[in-house]
């Protein structure tokens, strides 16, 4: 296998490792306390320690090599990780069961800080493929990463289930602990140049800063990229709304059994479109196909809850998570090319604060907007007098609304944004920006 594939496995095994660490502190908590505050302050932590990581992350991978600061990665996880079975071992369970208790939050608190220091690794692996990928086969190098990611975010939510059941908090952390010293063993072994220049007195070494100013001095000097960032976060913002409500739909229309499995079903749809986009790419115009994309999901959003079917639900969510890759690889082979690659881990680690960070936003603000607003309207309110006749009626049919509002908006933002100055200037700057002449060690056609 090259190195470029063999890193892109280990990321996969080290992203289920801590997704599954994170999903199954909120299965455990909820079944301790029976606490939704609860649950929903775990969202919290993730939320601001996501945003608040992001911009020193990236300036972490900037200013080392990209497979140490992995590794790097893989210890620090190891030993919240330890800490957290210490804590676990060290407390009779009752004490885990007030979701107010300080030890609680402690235990939640520890492992989430070993959760978040895998998020490097989401910054470091664009700049790798930028390192051993050729210029013209990153579109398709950046198809496996978004395959590999969504494997992984799906898969965790099955397997932390059955562990959590099986032997609660503990044998998450065995789990984890176990994986994560595998996963820095192999990369141990993996070796990749990186092309890295040893400073000299003529060309030291840049500060090692986090130099947030620089960063956006770098962002705004290429036409139209923070548009391009604010974009991508306009669309997690709405994608917040189905984070909070698509669950309760879904087990509206069938059982949490039929629910369950129907993910994992879907799921598939990443591994088709990793494969896809690994053999086509994206085409010349990546920017293009990101706003192509993004156009046809949410006008499948206006129409996969239009009626109360779980077919058409199905259908819906099944495109949507086909082009969600391509949307994820459109954005970073743009930053790729007209990012200087010094500067891409800060770069990429501005966008994961920024981006990231809306969708649990959105999640904490649409379920008080949905129960009391949008619930009440199409049960007993105006909306059921005036189209419940046809749309349906009830609280599932509040949500439905939530749902084809979310995407109609979805459509007109992003009909804005294909004939905006911003998108013209970005492609603009993408078709002049120089290719990358240099051969890299892998390629994903290999």
């Amino acid at each position: 296998m090259s190195p470029f594939h063999q890193i892109l496995g280990n990321n996969l095994v080290a992203n289920v490792t801590n997704f599954t660490v994170w999903f199954a502190v909120t299965f455990w908590v909820y079944l301790e306390t029976h606490s939704v505050f609860a649950t929903g302050m775990i969202a919290g932590i993730y939320l601001v320690l996501t945003a608040a990581f992001g911009i020193w992350f990236g300036s972490i991978v900037d200013h080392n090599a990209k497979r140490l600061v992995m590794l790097g990665s893989s210890v620090v996880s190891f030993g919240f990780y330890v800490v957290g079975m210490v804590v676990l071992l060290a407390f009779p369970e009752a004490v885990f069961t007030n979701p107010y208790g300080p030890v609680l939050w402690i235990f939640v608190l520890v492992v989430m800080f070993g959760v978040i220091a895998g998020n490097i690794r989401s910054i470091a692996l664009p700049t790798l493929v930028t390192i051993l990928i050729p210029e013209d086969r990153r579109d398709k190098a950046n198809g496996l990463v978004g395959m590999v990611t969504g494997i992984g975010f799906l898969t965790t939510s099955v397997i932390s289930g059955f562990l959590v059941a099986w032997g609660g908090m503990h044998a998450v952390l065995v789990l984890a602990l176990v994986l994560t010293v595998l996963v820095f063993a192999h990369l141990w072994f993996v070796k990749v140049d990186e092309g890295r220049v040893e400073p000299t007195a003529d060309a030291p070494a840049e500060p090692k800063t986090v130099d947030l100013r620089g960063t956006i001095r770098v962002i705004g000097a290429v036409p139209g990229l923070f548009a391009l960032i604010l974009f991508a976060t306009f669309n997690n913002f709405l994608g917040g709304i189905f984070m909070a409500l698509l669950d309760a739909y879904g087990l509206s229309l069938v059982s949490v059994e039929i629910w369950g499995l129907l993910f994992g079903v879907l799921s598939t749809a990443f591994i088709i479109s990793g494969i896809i986009i690994a053999k086509t790419g994206l085409g010349k115009k990546p920017l293009r196909t990101l706003l192509m994309v993004n156009l046809i999901s949410w006008a499948v959003c206006c129409v996969f809850t239009i009626q109360p079917s779980i077919w058409l639900l199905v259908a819906g969510m099944f495109i949507w998570m086909l082009l969600g890759p391509y949307a994820e690889a459109a954005e970073h082979t743009t930053l790729q090319k007209v990012v200087p690659l010094e500067r891409q881990g800060r770069v990429f680690g501005f966008a994961q604060s920024v981006e990231q960070a809306a969708s649990p936003l959105t999640a904490f603000m649409i379920g008080p907007i949905a129960e009391f607003i949008f619930i009440p309207f199409m049960t007993t309110g105006l909306g059921a007098e005036l189209i419940g006749g046809w749309f349906g009626t009830g609280q599932a049919r509040g949500i439905a609304l939530v749902f084809t509002l979310a995407g109609m908006l979805g459509v007109v933002v992003t009909i804005l944004a294909f004939n905006s100055k911003y998108y013209r200037q970005l492609t603009a700057v993408y078709a002049a920006a120089p290719d990358d002449e240099s051969e890299p060690e892998a390629s994903p056609a290999q």
